[in-house]
């Protein structure tokens, strides 16, 4: 039962909130999960026995409240420095201090029209005018369109690369091209999905101090319930999110966090073995959509875009839903057609193009 907010206890600010939506993780048996774009393969085994190493001693102990063996590992393995990242609770807790940080400038922020739909939360959160900016035919970005507003007319630019719920990345250039429009304000590029493909934009952080770029392990470390985000920037931005972070919270990732991403980290080979294994799969799926018929977006993520031109995309998922296949279906103008499904096992795409087939040869 959704209970009504009862104004008199509530701060006016909270009554004009918009919540984000996660994607439903729902309890049934035997279901074919592709709808929140979960890794299909489990950690690496040594993530799993440095976390059980880790919660046999020290629990009663605080965390280390810098994470600095988990920075260290990432500045390592990103050839950057430790001061040049910033450890989170996932990558949405990341996502919400720089927005706290870097975009009350009192001018909107520009964002993607069709972008995750997190950004308008944070914006309503903390009074941030969001400028959207229109995505081109075929769902795709284009950065000339984000210098409509002079720098510092506008608070920043946020954007996915690659871009979700389209997956559809950018080059370099064209994130370059975004740090020179911009160059006193901080563009935030959300990489959640890069190493399934992507060009990563940490490679320019040395030549643009207004740069920062977000990363997450849930995705191709398979720790989605771990919770561990990051970003990474010149020192000056990190310390800016410090400041907010130990403002809110000290401790923002635990022992066994900590623990699990470092060995995340130190096992390159599984990492490797997983995301070509991901990356295989989606090619594959792919060509079996385009074989019932679907249009598919060109995707550099573990996930796929995918709109069949004589079904409707919310049809589809009911349908997929009832025969146990779990996909994610957007009630969004411009988008309403297309489902977003997650890359699975192979064996959980041969599923899913089964039941799709069923669909769309009823409804021939």
């Amino acid at each position: 039962m959704k209970l009504r907010l009862n104004a008199q206890f509530i701060s006016p600010i909270v009554q004009q909130l918009v919540p984000y939506v996660p994607g439903e993780q729902p309890k049934m048996a035997n279901l074919v999960k592709l709808n929140t774009n979960e890794n299909p393969y489990p950690p690496s085994p040594r993530v799993v026995a440095a976390i059980q190493q880790a919660a046999q001693h020290g629990l009663q102990l605080y965390p280390d409240p810098d994470g600095s063996s988990l920075r260290q590992a990432i500045a390592q393995h990103l050839d950057i420095t430790p001061e040049q990242v910033f450890l989170g609770n996932g990558s949405d807790e990341v996502l919400a201090h720089a927005f706290f940080a870097f975009f009350q400038q009192g001018c909107p922020l520009l964002m993607p029209d069709i972008s995750y739909s997190f950004y308008k939360v944070y914006c309503g959160l903390y009074s941030i005018a969001a400028r959207t900016v229109p995505l081109r035919d075929g769902l795709q970005l284009n950065v000339a369109d984000y210098a409509c507003a002079a720098d510092p007319a506008a608070a920043g630019v946020v954007i996915a690369n690659p871009n979700a719920p389209t997956g559809v990345g950018l080059p370099l250039t064209d994130i370059e091209a975004l740090l020179q429009m911009h160059p006193n304000r901080v563009v935030l590029v959300d990489e959640a999905y890069v190493d399934f493909g992507g060009q990563s934009a940490i490679a320019l952080i040395d030549r643009h101090p207004n740069l920062l770029v977000v990363h997450t392990l849930s995705k191709s470390r398979s720790l989605a319930g771990l919770r561990i985000g990051y970003a990474c920037g010149q020192p000056h931005l990190i310390e800016a999110l410090n400041r907010v972070k130990n403002s809110f919270n000290s401790y923002p990732l635990d022992r066994l966090a900590l623990a699990g991403g470092v060995a995340a980290f130190e096992d390159q080979a599984y990492f490797e073995q997983t995301r070509q294994a991901v990356m295989s799969s989606r090619e594959g799926l792919v060509l079996a959509l385009e074989d019932l018929g679907f249009v598919v977006l060109p995707s550099q993520t573990n996930f796929v875009f995918a709109r069949h031109p004589h079904h409707e995309g919310a049809d589809l998922a009911a349908g997929l839903r009832a025969q146990g296949v779990l996909v994610r279906h957007f009630k969004q103008a411009r988008i309403d057609a297309y489902l977003r499904i997650s890359v699975g096992t192979p064996g959980q795409c041969d599923q899913l193009v089964a039941a799709l087939a069923k669909l769309v040869e009823a409804g021939a």
